[in-house]
């Protein structure tokens, strides 16, 4: 059987289409890739690209997807309601068949050195990539942003793993690494007031004290005027996307505001809607591995 790594970088542009399609193109010229997917939002000003392929395929394609970032994105000029710290801005890998996390994280390393070597971009190592326990978080390694972070790479523990203690002038840095599947899971609510999504993401992220393997922050979506939370599910095993979804509309109502939708950013593993399904069905009994007809055909 063929090896299979899954790829989703998120590049700083969700606005010039030319831009995006120019490193999207990085992606379906190179061998052994097949693009699957790409999500662009103009308010977070962000593009989740999601490719599929072998191991030395997807490991081209980031690199190539790195450098054509680094080449057309100038984060000095870019604004958008999601925090970034590099054009390019996170590179994870995540195996999907016949590969280990272990091969994913060797992988990552040796992506890291060339995204340093011919991006001239600095490199964190993440997740499960990790060098110290510290820069397991995205978060804690994005804090700051770009506007901060040429200060932030002076300080003792804060060295990327790759490049030294400098940052790319226009392209920032990047956070490379592996991971398990990630589901991008936004909740949208009827009011603009982001003080409001910004205080219920506090309450449902791990870092606060909320839901294990949650992440969430507040944001504005200019184009629809409305305030979302944004949700990135690290673990959907572990806490299932309708337990988190029906605490933010508890808390939703304390302000008099409901939800008006949710959205899914990216690919999701077809068990995390499942679960929901199952939940809102109310399904008795129900038997994820023998009762949806996909498990058996695939």
């Amino acid at each position: 059987m063929s090896k299979i790594v899954e790829c989703v970088p998120n590049i700083s542009e969700g606005r010039n289409s030319q831009v995006i399609e120019a490193v999207l193109n990085e992606v379906r010229d190179t061998k052994g890739v097949t693009l699957v997917d790409c999500s662009s939002d103009a308010s977070h000003n962000r593009t989740v690209i999601t490719f599929f392929g072998s191991p030395e395929g997807v490991s081209e394609a980031a690199v190539r997807l790195a450098k054509k970032a680094v080449e057309l994105i100038d984060l000095n000029k870019h604004e958008g309601e999601h925090p970034r710290m590099g054009a390019v801005d996170v590179i994870p890998f995540i195996p999907i068949k016949e590969v280990t996390m272990e091969e994913c994280v060797e992988l990552s390393k040796s992506v890291a050195k060339r995204v340093w070597e011919e991006a001239k971009l600095p490199v964190f190592l993440y997740e499960e990539s990790a060098s110290a326990p510290h820069r397991v978080n995205l978060a804690a390694i994005r804090k700051g942003q770009f506007e901060g972070m040429a200060k932030k790479v002076l300080e003792p523990e804060w060295e990327p793993d790759f490049g030294g203690r400098t940052i790319n002038p226009t392209g920032g840095v990047v956070a490379v690494g592996a991971r398990m599947p990630l589901v991008a899971f936004n909740i949208n609510l009827s009011t603009s007031d982001v003080e409001i999504a910004s205080k219920i993401a506090k309450i449902i992220r791990r870092i606060s004290g909320g839901f294990d393997c949650v992440k969430a922050l507040g944001v504005m979506l200019e184009d629809r005027n409305i305030a979302q939370v944004s949700i990135n599910m690290t673990n959907f095993h572990k806490t299932p996307l309708y337990r988190v979804l029906e605490v933010v509309r508890f808390e939703a109502a304390r302000y008099g505001v409901h939800v008006v939708g949710t959205e899914i950013i990216g690919l999701t593993p077809m068990k995390a809607l499942v679960d929901c399904a199952e939940y809102y069905l109310q399904i008795e009994k129900f038997d994820f591995d023998k009762q949806v007809i996909e498990n058996h055909i695939l």
